[in-house]
């Protein structure tokens, strides 16, 4: 009886330790797997970058007025949300009835 026990207990333990390395294979494997992944992805980025710089000059050469219009536009556009937003502008025109707005001066 007890070596029926015994046999019982040692076939057991095999079979957690043959899961144990399957569950430690299957880990390894993903892991190997994400780390691929993640190397593609920088490289894909890298190439994008690359690209977009690329893109950015050649319409700079073609479009030198257009191009320096457009970021002058961007710039002033830019600058004027900066403005609103620092000033708080779109608190001006608020109902004075508004909780918050109470208190706050109403051109």
């Amino acid at each position: 009886m007890e070596q029926s026990v015994f046999e019982h207990v040692g076939q057991q333990i095999d079979d957690t330790t043959h899961k144990a390395t399957r569950a430690a294979s299957a880990v390894a494997d993903a892991l190997e797997d994400s780390v691929l992944a993640a190397r593609r992805a920088a490289r894909d980025g890298a190439a994008s970058a690359t690209e977009l710089i690329y893109n950015a000059k050649r319409r700079l050469q073609r479009y030198p007025l257009e191009t320096v219009a457009v970021t002058f536009a961007v710039g002033i556009a830019a600058g004027a949300m900066i403005g609103c937003r620092i000033l708080r502008w779109p608190l001006r025109w608020a109902s004075p009835t508004c909780p918050r707005c109470i208190g706050q001066s109403s051109y």
